[in-house]
């Protein structure tokens, strides 16, 4: 059933009770992704993380009183633009409410929010397979980052890094 042109989507930030809610999106958007099995996250961690640490946010597309699609983002720094930038880690609609315009709208929601907090530029990753999702980013205006290459530490690689560091530099303190 196509939601009507009229109605503009409703959407709200979450909120700590969410976080059931937060994490079956998350395992949603793996699920759809081919990446379940990289998951790792839980309640706990979630809680701590977002809205304890508040290291992100949450924005949900809601029709009606039902979520059908949400956002996590987080805020970055451009030191070129001077700016913090907005980056959108999570973008997901659940897929019986795609094609209803939420995704166009939760992105236009965070474009807006960009503007409002003084972000330079917004910004996410898409995997290289979804046609799909590309095709869309590009109607919407959005250009690939060709000639940049991502790089990721993560786990023993990680701590193999830190653990080398202190051995080459001893134990400091930032000040």
């Amino acid at each position: 059933m196509e939601r009507p042109a009229s109605s503009a989507p409703a959407f709200r930030f979450a909120r700590r009770e969410d976080v059931p809610l937060i994490l079956s999106f998350i395992r949603r958007l793996a699920e759809y992704e081919r990446l379940a099995h990289q998951v790792v996250a839980d309640e706990a961690t979630l809680e701590e993380q977002l809205f304890d640490r508040r290291g992100a946010e949450v924005l949900f597309a809601l029709e009606g009183e039902k979520e059908v699609g949400f956002a996590l983002f987080f805020h970055n720094f451009s030191t070129f633009l001077g700016r913090a930038g907005l980056y959108l880690e999570d973008l997901f609609v659940l897929p019986e409410y795609r094609g209803r315009g939420y995704g166009r709208a939760l992105l236009g929601r965070l474009a807006a929010i960009a503007l409002e907090r003084g972000c330079g530029r917004m910004e996410w990753w898409c995997l290289d397979w979804n046609e799909r999702a590309i095709g869309f980013y590009r109607a919407l205006g959005a250009r690939a980052m060709d000639e940049w290459t991502v790089y990721r530490l993560t786990g023993d690689t990680l701590a193999a890094l830190a653990e080398g560091e202190k051995h080459m530099y001893g134990e400091h303190t930032l000040q």
